[in-house]
C-alpha cells in the first residue's frame, strides 16, 4: 500500500520544491562542499529534463562565506553572520550555476523575507516571477534574505524549512522534498538500535509531533521540529512532503521514481485555493475580531461570512482589506480573513444588525465584515 502511494505521489509531482539544509551542502569543516553541490545540481537538472518544474530552497550561505573569508568558526554575533552570509550567497549561487550551465540552464537567485509574502500583491508577484524563471529554463534558488533578517539567522535550522513550505503553497507544488542529514522522522532516539524511520504519516497527532521533541541528544533534534512544522503547513494545504537524507546517493531521482526513502507525509484534505493558502500561512495579522458562539458555529460549521452582529470585541489598528484573526470567545484563533471595514468602523458596528450599518456609519458598502470568499479556517475545512 505504501509503495503504491509513493509511486502515485511521485507520478503526480509536476512541480517540486526541494529544500536542502546546511549540513547537506557543507562538509565537516562547515565550509561549502563543491562536490555535494555538483551532485545535487545534477539531480535537479535530471528532474527538469523529465519535464518537471523545480524550485530549490538552499541553505549554506554562511558556510560558503566562511570558506571564502577563511574563517575557522561560524561567527556568533548577528552583524558578522549577516556579513558572512552576504559574501557566501554569491559563492553559493555561482556553484549551482556552474553545473546548470553545463546543461544549458541557469541558476536564478531569489532572496525573500516574510514581508515579501505578507502583501497579497507582493505574494502574487513572487509567484509569477518564479513561474517565469522556470519558463526561461532557469532553476530558482531561494534563500532567506540573511543580510537583512534579524531574528531568523540566529538559529541554525528552521527558517528555510518554513520558507520552503510557504513557497510550496504559493506555487501549488504537488511535492516538497526536505533533504537533511537524517534519514527521516525517527520513532524514537536516533541513536538506539530499536529506533526506525517512520515510513508514512497520514494523520497529525501528538504522537507524531512527539517524535521530534523527545528528550534525546543527536543530530537534527531542533531541525526536525521545524521540518515537521513545515510538513504540517504543506499537508494541511493539500499537498505532500517527503523528509529524507541529502547524503543518500542520487536521492532526488530515486524519490521521484517512487523508491521508499525517508518519511512521506500525505495531504490532509483537498488543496486550498491560492488566496486561502496566503491568508492561512503567509499573511501577517493586523488585528483580532472576537466573536460569540453563534457566529463561531455559523462560520465553522455552516460556511457563513462574519457579520457585525456576531462580533464582541475588536483589537488592533487595521485598515480596510487588512488581515484579521477571528477568535473564539476564549481567544483561540480559528479563522483568518480580510476585513471589509477598518478597525474604527468595526468597533462602531460590532454587535449590530447589518441593516443598522448605514445608520451608524452613514453608508453600507458591505453587508459582511469578512466575506466567506476572503476567509480561511485554520482547522481542516476541506475547501478548495
Amino acid at each position: 500500500m505504501t509503495e503504491m502511494l509513493r509511486k502515485e505521489v511521485a507520478a503526480a509531482a509536476r512541480t517540486i520544491v526541494v529544500k536542502v539544509g546546511t549540513r547537506v551542502v557543507t562538509g565537516d569543516s562547515g565550509y561549502l562542499d563543491d562536490g555535494r553541490i555538483a551532485r545535487l545540481a545534477e539531480q535537479l537538472n535530471e528532474l527538469v529534463s523529465q519535464g518537471r518544474r523545480v524550485v530549490l530552497v538552499s541553505s549554506g550561505a554562511v558556510g560558503a562565506g566562511m570558506s571564502e573569508l577563511g574563517l575557522d568558526a561560524r561567527p556568533t554575533d548577528l552583524a558578522r553572520l549577516q556579513a558572512v552570509a552576504a559574501v557566501g550567497q554569491a559563492k553559493l549561487i555561482e556553484a549551482y550555476d556552474r553545473i546548470f550551465r553545463q546543461h544549458g540552464r541557469h541558476a536564478a537567485q531569489v532572496l525573500l523575507t516574510a514581508q515579501d509574502l505578507d502583501d497579497r500583491a507582493g505574494y502574487l508577484n513572487v509567484r509569477n516571477t518564479l513561474f517565469s524563471l522556470m519558463e526561461f529554463k532557469a532553476i530558482p534558488i531561494i534563500n532567506e534574505n540573511d543580510t537583512v533578517a534579524v531574528d531568523e539567522l540566529m538559529t541554525t535550522f528552521g527558517d528555510n524549512d518554513r520558507l520552503a513550505a510557504l513557497v510550496t503553497n504559493m506555487l501549488g507544488a504537488e511535492l516538497l522534498i526536505i533533504l537533511s542529514d537524517v534519514d527521516g522522522l525517527y520513532d524514537g532516539d536516533p541513536g538506539s538500535e530499536s529506533t526506525d524511520v517512520v515510513q508514512l504519516v497520514s494523520e497529525w497527532n501528538e504522537e507524531v509531533r512527539g517524535y521530534a521533541s523527545a528528550a534525546w541528544e543527536g543530530p537534527g533534534r531542533g531541525g526536525m521540529i521545524s521540518k515537521l512544522e513545515a510538513a504540517e503547513i504543506v499537508t494541511t494545504a493539500g499537498e505532500q512532503v517527503i523528509i529524507a537524507s541529502g547524503h543518500e546517493e542520487n536521492v532526488l531521482c530515486r524519490i521521484v521514481e517512487g523508491e521508499a526513502l525517508g518519511t512521506l507525509f500525505v495531504s490532509q484534505g483537498k488543496a486550498l485555493s491560492s488566496r486561502k493558502k496566503w491568508l492561512r500561512f503567509s499573511a501577517q495579522s493586523r488585528g483580532r475580531l472576537y466573536v460569540d458562539e453563534g457566529a463561531q458555529r455559523a462560520i465553522r460549521d455552516e460556511g457563513s461570512s462574519l457579520l457585525a452582529i456576531g462580533i464582541t470585541r475588536v483589537e488592533g489598528d487595521f485598515g480596510k482589506g487588512g488581515v484579521v484573526e477571528i477568535c473564539e470567545p476564549d481567544g483561540r484563533e480559528f479563522a483568518r480573513g480580510l476585513s471589509n471595514y477598518d478597525a474604527e468602523a468595526v468597533t462602531r458596528i460590532q454587535g449590530m444588525q447589518s441593516d443598522r450599518i448605514p445608520e451608524i456609519l452613514g453608508h453600507q458598502p458591505y453587508e459582511e465584515v469578512v466575506h466567506r470568499d476572503n476567509l480561511a479556517l485554520l482547522e481542516l475545512d476541506g475547501e478548495s
